[in-house]
């Protein structure tokens, strides 16, 4: 080796030295300390986790809402987490108080690169104290229905009745207009008989046809009658609540009873239809 790759050498070995040094001599002056604050961490940990599953338990022991209860819960284990973390950091002698300084000014600097997820936390916060809705039932939000199954501080997770997961940012639910159909949906439909037919004997019949599925809520009641006057038809409005996981099958269903019921029955499902009547004008010597 040159005389220049050696003194290279040489220096890359004492800067290895002194890094060497300098761990040692951190390990010995604070390796009580870090292994206090690892023991603190590790029964912080704990502890936090215990304390939260304490909270949940006795949140369901008094019927509190399940959304509240696992936000009182993951509050409570927070909280006690920041105190542990405060606590270890004072076993170093280190002030927690530049830190909080720090924190409040990376949070103002940052505060518009995430305020697009500070808005979904500040809105979940709302929907959790709020609660315009609980975790079972079947919500419409944005043109989209779907069964709540978990309300997070981000987003609110749906199910549809094809078993698909919708995840709604929170910003997107609080402000809008949302409906709540608690555990089920309404179903709104109509059909059109014969205006020879009689539409009381048609109302009784769909009556009894939506009595046929269990399926159907009977809290509140189905309700059958007649919705319009149209060119061609009398047309019979039906308004029934259906559990959104079954929406679609039991739609089908039922429109394929009232098809075959009314056939049955000889009242006539009639089409669109118009009169056109052509007059014929003899024409005259004078006209041609």
């Amino acid at each position: 080796m040159n005389p220049e790759s050696n003194a290279v050498f040489g220096q890359e070995i004492e800067t290895v030295q002194k890094i060497i040094d300098v761990v040692t001599e951190f390990l010995i002056t604070y390796s009580f300390q870090i292994i206090g604050a690892l023991i603190i961490l590790i029964v912080g940990l704990k502890l936090s986790g215990w304390l939260a599953r304490v909270v949940l338990r006795l949140c369901e022991k008094r019927n509190i809402d399940v959304t509240l209860a696992r936000f009182f819960a993951s509050s409570t284990k927070l909280l006690i987490m920041v105190f542990v973390v405060i606590v270890a950091i004072g076993k170093f002698g280190i002030s927690i108080a530049p830190f909080i300084a720090a924190l409040g000014a990376l949070a103002f600097g940052s505060s518009f690169a995430i305020q697009g997820p500070l808005s979904n936390y500040g809105a979940g916060l709302t929907l959790i104290l709020t609660r315009p809705f609980v975790v079972g039932n079947t919500i419409t939000v944005q043109g989209v229905s779907g069964v709540v199954e978990e309300i997070r501080l981000a987003a609110t997770i749906l199910t549809s009745e094809d078993g698909e997961e919708l995840t709604i940012p929170n910003k997107h639910i609080v402000g809008e207009i949302l409906r709540n159909s608690f555990e089920n949906k309404i179903i709104e439909a109509s059909v059109g008989i014969s205006y020879q037919d009689d539409p009381e004997k048609a109302i009784d019949i769909l009556q009894k046809v939506l009595a046929g599925f269990d399926e159907i809520c009977r809290e509140p009641l189905p309700q059958v009658g007649i919705e319009a006057f149209g060119d061609s038809s009398i047309n019979i409005g039906l308004r029934y609540w259906v559990p959104i996981k079954s929406y679609h099958h039991l739609k089908y269903r039922v429109n394929l009873g009232i098809h075959q019921a009314l056939a049955e029955a000889q009242i006539t499902i009639p089409y669109p239809q118009q009169d056109v009547h052509l007059f014929h004008r003899e024409t005259s010597q004078k006209d041609s």
